[in-house]
Protein backbone atom coordinates (compact mmCIF):
# COMPACT_ATOMS: atom_id res chain seq x y z
CA UNK A 1 0.00 0.00 0.00
CA UNK A 2 1.27 3.46 -0.91
CA UNK A 3 2.27 5.43 2.20
CA UNK A 4 0.19 8.39 1.00
CA UNK A 5 -2.98 6.32 0.48
CA UNK A 6 -5.83 6.78 2.98
CA UNK A 7 -7.25 3.69 4.70
CA UNK A 8 -10.70 4.97 3.72
CA UNK A 9 -11.59 7.76 1.35
CA UNK A 10 -13.04 11.10 2.38
CA UNK A 11 -16.28 11.74 0.47
CA UNK A 12 -16.90 15.40 -0.37
CA UNK A 13 -19.42 17.36 -2.39
CA UNK A 14 -19.39 21.08 -3.12
CA UNK A 15 -23.16 21.29 -2.63
CA UNK A 16 -26.60 19.88 -3.36
CA UNK A 17 -26.77 18.53 -6.89
CA UNK A 18 -22.98 18.51 -7.20
CA UNK A 19 -21.12 15.25 -7.76
CA UNK A 20 -19.60 13.41 -4.83
CA UNK A 21 -15.84 13.10 -5.00
CA UNK A 22 -13.88 10.40 -3.17
CA UNK A 23 -10.54 11.74 -1.95
CA UNK A 24 -8.39 8.64 -1.59
CA UNK A 25 -4.89 9.92 -0.87
CA UNK A 26 -2.82 12.87 0.27
CA UNK A 27 -2.11 14.09 -3.28
CA UNK A 28 -5.84 14.26 -4.09
CA UNK A 29 -6.54 16.09 -0.83
CA UNK A 30 -3.79 18.59 -1.60
CA UNK A 31 -5.14 19.15 -5.13
CA UNK A 32 -8.64 19.71 -3.71
CA UNK A 33 -7.32 22.19 -1.16
CA UNK A 34 -5.35 24.13 -3.77
CA UNK A 35 -8.58 24.67 -5.71
CA UNK A 36 -10.37 26.08 -2.64
CA UNK A 37 -11.35 29.76 -3.08
CA UNK A 38 -8.71 32.12 -1.69
CA UNK A 39 -11.32 34.21 0.13
CA UNK A 40 -12.48 31.16 2.12
CA UNK A 41 -9.03 30.00 3.28
CA UNK A 42 -9.10 30.26 7.04
CA UNK A 43 -7.26 28.53 9.89
CA UNK A 44 -8.96 25.15 9.36
CA UNK A 45 -7.99 25.25 5.69
CA UNK A 46 -4.38 26.14 6.56
CA UNK A 47 -4.22 23.32 9.10
CA UNK A 48 -5.42 20.76 6.53
CA UNK A 49 -3.04 22.14 3.89
CA UNK A 50 -0.08 22.04 6.29
CA UNK A 51 -0.90 18.48 7.39
CA UNK A 52 -1.14 17.27 3.80
CA UNK A 53 2.14 19.00 2.93
CA UNK A 54 3.77 17.40 5.99
CA UNK A 55 2.52 13.96 4.91
CA UNK A 56 3.95 14.51 1.43
CA UNK A 57 7.31 15.30 3.07
CA UNK A 58 7.05 12.13 5.25
CA UNK A 59 6.81 14.27 8.41
CA UNK A 60 3.29 13.04 9.21
CA UNK A 61 1.29 9.93 8.40
CA UNK A 62 -1.31 9.85 5.67
CA UNK A 63 -3.96 9.01 8.27
CA UNK A 64 -3.13 12.11 10.31
CA UNK A 65 -3.44 14.18 7.13
CA UNK A 66 -6.72 12.39 6.34
CA UNK A 67 -8.15 13.30 9.74
CA UNK A 68 -7.21 16.94 9.22
CA UNK A 69 -8.67 17.01 5.70
CA UNK A 70 -11.86 15.27 6.89
CA UNK A 71 -12.16 17.85 9.67
CA UNK A 72 -11.84 20.63 7.12
CA UNK A 73 -14.51 18.98 4.96
CA UNK A 74 -16.85 18.54 7.93
CA UNK A 75 -16.45 22.11 9.19
CA UNK A 76 -16.97 23.60 5.72
CA UNK A 77 -20.04 21.44 5.08
CA UNK A 78 -18.43 19.47 2.25
CA UNK A 79 -18.25 16.09 3.98
CA UNK A 80 -20.68 13.48 2.69
CA UNK A 81 -21.60 11.06 5.46
CA UNK A 82 -20.95 7.56 4.27
CA UNK A 83 -21.64 5.92 7.61
CA UNK A 84 -19.03 4.52 9.96
CA UNK A 85 -15.74 3.35 8.52
CA UNK A 86 -15.35 -0.42 8.12
CA UNK A 87 -12.93 -0.45 11.08
CA UNK A 88 -15.45 1.32 13.34
CA UNK A 89 -18.27 -0.99 12.20
CA UNK A 90 -16.13 -4.08 12.88
CA UNK A 91 -15.15 -2.79 16.34
CA UNK A 92 -18.77 -2.09 17.27
CA UNK A 93 -19.83 -5.52 16.05
CA UNK A 94 -17.12 -7.17 18.16
CA UNK A 95 -18.10 -5.10 21.21
CA UNK A 96 -21.74 -6.17 20.88
CA UNK A 97 -20.80 -9.85 20.66
CA UNK A 98 -18.55 -9.74 23.70
CA UNK A 99 -21.11 -7.79 25.76
CA UNK A 100 -23.70 -10.57 25.51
Amino acid sequence: MDRLQFFSSVRVSRGRGQPVQDIENVAEALAFLREWPVGRRGPVYRCALNCCAAAMAAQMSAEEARKSFAGFARITGLLVDSGPSPLVAATRSTQRRTAT
